[in-house]
């Protein structure tokens, strides 16, 4: 494998980014409704939702991260939450996920003042833990993540305004 160069998304690498974060859905047993014209809207409008990086060997897509920003009054400043993170197989084992990140801190930083990482890993993906373990990541105490899903958004917004 040559020398992988990782540089930032642009909204022309929608379907190749797609195609990155598809394989990283794949590789964990996850559902993947992306697309590549919702990764174009949603981080290369008028308001980006997320930032994203590519890593590159020659012309092909070896890993991808794809980040948005977090603040904390807890921390007092701002981070960055990274959602998917991605290397090919035959990039594994070669610290192309540490050099991912070191990216995404060194953006974050740069671009919303980011002090800190945040991400969330599945209970059953024990090397995905291990990798972060490595790292220094660590659980954080007494929180548990919560989602609402679009059909319990639409609810509490009828409730709100009324429309129930």
């Amino acid at each position: 494998m040559g020398e992988i160069a990782i540089r930032r998304a642009v909204a022309g690498d929608a379907e190749r980014l797609n195609d990155a974060l598809r394989r990283l859905s794949e590789d964990i047993g996850d559902s993947h409704a992306g697309t590549p014209a919702l990764l174009a809207r949603a981080g290369f409008g008028d308001h980006p939702a997320f930032r994203a990086l590519l890593a590159e060997n020659a012309s092909t897509i070896v890993g991808a991260a794809l980040y948005s920003p977090v603040f904390s009054t807890v921390r007092a400043g701002a981070g960055a939450y990274v959602s998917d993170l991605w290397t090919a197989p035959e990039a594994r084992g070669k610290g192309l996920g540490r050099r991912l990140l070191a990216a995404v801190a060194e953006d974050a930083e740069g671009v919303w003042g980011a002090t800190f990482l945040k991400l969330a890993v599945y209970d059953d993906n024990a090397m995905a833990r291990a990798f972060y373990d490595r790292l220094g990541f660590a659980a954080a105490r007494g929180e548990t993540t919560l989602t609402i899903d679009h059909n319990g958004l639409a609810a509490l917004k009828n409730e709100i305004t009324g429309n129930a």
